[in-house]
């Protein structure tokens, strides 16, 4: 299916091409300007900055063919802000350094969503809350200005569970996002707005981030690829915190070697990814963990992906994480709650957002209230003592020795799970879920297998494997040892070969 894509985007750019020679505009120019603008939707970020260098497209032609599309499928609700002039703007004077012969990076003319709690300069950075609704940072974050120094084009922010604190993206404020395979699901969370902007082909790589499964799960559920790097291999400064041991943040793309692109220019390492065969590779099945309880769509696929995983000579290596359950109920959740509020505060001050933490409470949304009030204010009826919070961060060592363990002893590259025990769950519906005749907290059915990976520090990825009988995205994650971003990645091109790539959502040509 890999091969597939590559056709298409050889066709589009040929088009393009084609298209460029012609004079006049009778109907058959319309119609060929048409499918040229729908098939401009389908290039990867790779092929489309290629063509954008070589002259083969405009980057205002692109960026317009972008905007367009989020005009049409605003009804996602995938952007907070987004100015369409100032990114048309921005694509004529980078095909006006291409003309002059002027310097071009890596990302030349790329339009990329960055999540709402991602500094900006130019835009507004909401955070996805009342009280940051004009909150204008005087600098960017550091990887945004990152991207813009490679040749990026910030094309809008994009919509989010309010303070990143859940995985719906239901956000009370702002409006909820909406899924693409399905406008009455929920995208995941928190980065949902970017995942859907991805998904629904407004762009084809996008800024996201995690702190526990705030990149992988809105990439399961939207069908897309996203990448949670080694915890620090890239600069979080300048984004609105939960808590430095666990905040990231990574991409969202349709392909891996998207993620590698950014990946690439994110870390200076411009070298081409290693060369890695499925044959003889050896992948840990923790299935006591990841695999219990699973929605019956989620464990069929997981079946049939294995299975093909198996038939293209990879190993599958069965062997558990001793005490994974225990070492993630005494961690993460722990130093989330404490770190909050300190880490916010800090962020509001030093950014100079003009509003306090209390302030950023008392005009946040019910349920986001209902979470300051309960964890984080002073008298908080369930905060984190300091007792609790050492306790925690003795026992994160303690996690972090097991997995060393457990790769070691294995010999595997990445450890490979279903991302989430369940599909895409119907928007509101975010309390509990039922799995096999059985009430599961919404929380564990989205969050239990994601958590261990940020917990960790490991790098994580995840691929879309398949839908559902109902037309809804399935995911997997591979979760490598700390410090093996590249190598994961380089499996992950592998891997998205021999799993193939799903159909785009139906929403997709609304």
């Amino acid at each position: 299916m890999s091969d597939a894509v590559s056709r298409r985007e050889f066709l589009a750019t040929s088009a393009v091409l084609a298209l460029s020679s012609t004079t006049g505009r009778g109907p058959m120019v319309e119609r060929a300007q048409a499918l040229v603008t729908d098939d401009l939707l389908d290039l990867s970020a790779v092929f489309a900055v290629r063509a954008m260098r070589q002259g083969d497209l405009t980057a205002e032609r692109y960026a317009s063919a972008l905007l367009d599309r989020c005009e049409a499928m605003k009804g996602l609700n995938a952007f907070i802000s987004l100015d369409a002039p100032r990114v048309l703007e921005a694509a004529r004077a980078a095909d006006r350094r291409r003309t002059a012969g002027e310097f071009l990076g890596p990302l030349h003319g790329l339009p990329i969503p960055v999540k709402d709690s991602v500094n900006t300069k130019d835009l507004p950075t909401t955070v996805g809350t009342p009280a940051l609704r004009s909150f204008r940072p005087a600098e960017n974050a550091a990887v945004v200005q990152t991207l813009l120094d490679a040749g990026a084009i910030v094309l809008g922010k994009t919509n989010l569970h309010e303070l990143s604190l859940g995985w719906t993206s239901n956000n009370h404020a702002f409006g909820a996002v909406h899924n693409p395979y399905d406008t009455k699901r929920i995208p995941g969370g928190s980065s949902g707005g970017t995942a859907a902007a991805v998904a629904a082909r407004m762009a084809p790589l996008g800024v996201a981030e995690d702190t526990e499964g705030s990149i992988r799960v809105p990439a399961a559920l939207c069908g897309i690829t996203g990448f949670r790097p080694t915890t620090f291999r890239y600069s979080s400064t300048g984004v609105a915190p939960i808590t430095p041991l666990f905040d990231q943040v990574g991409p969202h793309a349709r392909s891996v070697e998207d993620l590698a692109l950014f990946d690439s220019v994110a870390t200076g390492n411009q070298s081409p990814l290693p060369t890695i065969t499925l044959k003889g590779l050896r992948l840990g099945l923790a299935r006591e963990y990841f695999y219990a309880g699973l929605d019956p769509e989620v464990e069929r696929q997981a079946d049939q992906t294995l299975r093909i995983l198996r038939a293209a000579g990879v190993e599958i290596v069965e062997a558990n994480l001793p005490d994974l359950e225990k070492l993630i109920a005494a961690t993460t959740a722990q130093i989330q709650i404490h770190d909050l509020g300190p880490s916010l505060k800090k962020y509001l001050a030093e950014f100079r957002a003009g509003v306090t933490l209390e302030q950023v409470a008392a005009r946040a949304s019910d349920d986001i209230r209902e979470v300051f009030e309960l964890f984080v204010l002073p008298g908080a009826k369930q905060a984190v003592s300091e007792e609790v919070y050492q306790a925690a961060r003795d026992t994160l060592p303690k996690l972090r020795d097991t997995y060393q363990t457990y790769f070691r002893d294995t010999g595997v590259a990445a450890i490979a799970f279903p991302a989430t025990m369940v599909p895409p769950t119907p928007i509101g519906e975010d309390k509990e879920v039922e799995i096999q005749g059985k009430k599961v907290a919404f929380e564990t059915a989205v969050a239990r297998n994601i958590a261990p990976g940020s917990t960790a520090g490991l790098p994580g990825l995840i691929l879309p494997v398949g839908l559902t009988r109902g037309g809804l995205p399935l995911a997997f994650e591979f979760d490598g040892p700390p410090g093996t971003d590249r190598a994961l990645l380089a499996l992950g091109v592998e891997l998205e070969r021999t799993l193939g790539r799903i159909p785009a959502p139906g929403a997709r040509r609304t």
